[in-house]
C-alpha cells in the first residue's frame, strides 16, 4: 500500500478541515515534503492551532482563501464536510483530486487494515478488536472516528496493524485505499440528508469498505442484515466471506451453538466460548463480539487472548453505560443512539416500564421501526428537543405517557415525575444531537451529570 512515488506529483496539498484528521493530514503532507495550507470555514480548537504552529504549517480559520485553496495539486477533505459545500463544488470543477484523510494516509503505510463500518455497533466492534489485539501483545494502532488520526500515526508512529472505524463519510472520498480485513456490521437508514434522501445512496457509500479488497483478503458481515442480503446479491469480490448469524446457516463463520457456545471458524483457527462469558451483554454485543473475534482469528491471534479479551472488555462509553440508580430506578445513557436502529437495539435489551427520552435533530426518520418495542416496553415518552413536532404526532397514543420538553434538566425532571422503584430511564434519541448539544458525547455526559445530581 505504501506508495510513495506515484505521488510525488502532489506538490501543493491543501487540507479543508481542521480537526483531528485534518491537522493529521497537515502533519503527514508536510513531512513529506508538500507545501501544504489548511483552511476551515469555522473556528479550529486551540489545541489543533498550537500543534499547526509548532509544525510551521500555514493554516485560516473563519474564511476560505480560494486562490490559494485552488492552487492545490490535491485537497484531503474532512469527512465532515459534505461534497455540496460551495468550496469542494469549486474544487471538483476544477479537476483538483478530493480524497479522505484515510485514503491520504494509506499511500504511506503497509500496515495491515481491519477496518469497520456499519450504521450501528461500529465503535463497540472498533475498541473490542483493538483491545483483543493489544493485549494479545500486537503493535496496533487505533484510528477513524475512534482514536487518534490514522494520518497522524502513520506520520509519527509505527505500527504493525490498525483498527479503523469508518462512517460513510470517511468511505465517500476513498478510491485505491484497500482493507486487510473488512467488516460491515449492519445497514440501517442513517444521514439519508447526506444522501439526497436515497437509501442506495447511503448503501453504497457502506459498500465501499469493500473496494479493493483481493483473495488474500476478508470481508466480515452480518448474514441476516435483509440490505446487506440484498446487495450482495449485486456484489462481486474477490475477498474470502466471513458471515456471521445468531444460529448457524449455509456458510455462517461465527454463530451460537446448541450448548450456547459461541463458534468461530476460520481457515487457520475453529474455538469455541459459552456465550455467558461474553463481557457485552445483548444480541447486538452478540454481533459486534462475533465480528471482533472472527477479525482476531485471521490475524492468527491465539485462542485464549481472544477468549479472555471477549470476556474483559468494558464497554463504551454513551452506548447502552449504566450511569446509577437512584430511587430504585435505572438510569441508561446510550446517547451515541443518533439513529432509529441504534435505538431499537437499546429498547431490544431494556425491561418493560421503561421510560424512553427521545429528541434531538431528526435526520429524516422513520420511528415505525421502533413503535412495536415502544409498545411492549415503554411506559413514557419523554421527548426532548427544540421542536418535538414529528415525535409527538407519531407517538400519540401509543404509550400511557408522552412529554414534551426542550432542555436536559426538563427531561430529567419529566422523567422522576412519571418513573417508580423498578424502571429504567433510556436516554436513546434517535437523533443526532445539534439542536441542544454540541455533540452526542456532550448529551450523554450532561446526562450523566445530571443524574448524579439527583
Amino acid at each position: 500500500m505504501a506508495n510513495d512515488i506515484n505521488n510525488a506529483s502532489v506538490r501543493t496539498l491543501v487540507v479543508l478541515g481542521g480537526g483531528e484528521s485534518g491537522v493529521g493530514a497537515a502533519i503527514l503532507g508536510k513531512d513529506k515534503g508538500m507545501k501544504v495550507f489548511l483552511s476551515d470555514s469555522g473556528n479550529i480548537s486551540q489545541k489543533y492551532r498550537d500543534m499547526l504552529d509548532a509544525e510551521g504549517v500555514e493554516w485560516e480559520s473563519g474564511t476560505h482563501s480560494m486562490d490559494k485553496i485552488l492552487a492545490a495539486d490535491e485537497v484531503v477533505k474532512s469527512p465532515g464536510i459534505p461534497p455540496t459545500v460551495p468550496v469542494v463544488e469549486a474544487i471538483v470543477s476544477k479537476g483538483i483530486p478530493v480524497i479522505s484523510e484515510i485514503e491520504f494516509a494509506g499511500r504511506y503505510t503497509d500496515a495491515k487494515m481491519v477496518c469497520i463500518t456499519g450504521s450501528n455497533g461500529k465503535t463497540t466492534t472498533t475498541l473490542l478488536t483493538y483491545h483483543i489485539l493489544r493485549n494479545a501483545g500486537i503493535n496496533v494502532g487505533l484510528a477513524g472516528n475512534v482514536g487518534k488520526s490514522l494520518a497522524l500515526q502513520v506520520a509519527r508512529e509505527h505500527h504493525d496493524v490498525y483498527v479503523i472505524e469508518l462512517s460513510s463519510f470517511q468511505l465517500e472520498n476513498m478510491y485505491e485505499f484497500k482493507a486487510n480485513v473488512a467488516v460491515l456490521l449492519n445497514i440501517t437508514p442513517d444521514h439519508l440528508d447526506r444522501y439526497d434522501y436515497k437509501m442506495e445512496n447511503y448503501v453504497k457509500a457502506k459498500f465501499r469498505i469493500i473496494q479493493n479488497l483481493t483473495s488474500q483478503d476478508a470481508f466480515i458481515y452480518w448474514q441476516n442484515d435483509p440490505v446487506i442480503e440484498a446487495q450482495m446479491a449485486h456484489i462481486v469480490t474477490e475477498a474470502q466471506l466471513f458471515p456471521f448469524a445468531e444460529r448457524e446457516e449455509n456458510g455462517t463463520r461465527a454463530y451460537v451453538d446448541e450448548d450456547d457456545s459461541v463458534v468461530f471458524l476460520t481457515p487457520e483457527t475453529s474455538m469455541r466460548m459459552p456465550r455467558a462469558d461474553l463481557s457485552l451483554s445483548g444480541l447486538h454485543n452478540l454481533y459486534n463480539s462475533m465480528a471482533a473475534g472472527l477479525s482476531a482469528c485471521l490475524l492468527d491471534i491465539k485462542k485464549e487472548d481472544i477468549r479472555k479479551a471477549l470476556s474483559d472488555f468494558q464497554g463504551v462509553e454513551h452506548r447502552l453505560e449504566f450511569v446509577r440508580e437512584v430511587g430504585g430506578v435505572r438510569y441508561i445513557n446510550d446517547s451515541k443512539a443518533t439513529n432509529v436502529n441504534s435505538c431499537w437495539y437499546a429498547l431490544e435489551s431494556m425491561p418493560e416500564n421503561t421510560v424512553l427520552i427521545l429528541g434531538g435533530k431528526d435526520k429524516g426518520n422513520d420511528y415505525t421501526e421502533i413503535e412495536p418495542l415502544v409498545k411492549e416496553k415503554v411506559k413514557a415518552i419523554v421527548c426532548m428537543g427544540k421542536d418535538n413536532t414529528k415525535l409527538e404526532q407519531f407517538f400519540e397514543g401509543k404509550v400511557p405517557q408522552l412529554l414534551s420538553v426542550h432542555s436536559l434538566d426538563d427531561a430529567i425532571k419529566a422523567c422522576v415525575s412519571v418513573s417508580k422503584p423498578g424502571d429504567t430511564v433510556l436516554l436513546s434519541p434517535c437523533c443526532a444531537s445539534f439542536d441542544l448539544f454540541s455533540s452526542y458525547e456532550d448529551r450523554g455526559r450532561q446526562f450523566k451529570d445530571a443524574v448524579n445530581k439527583l
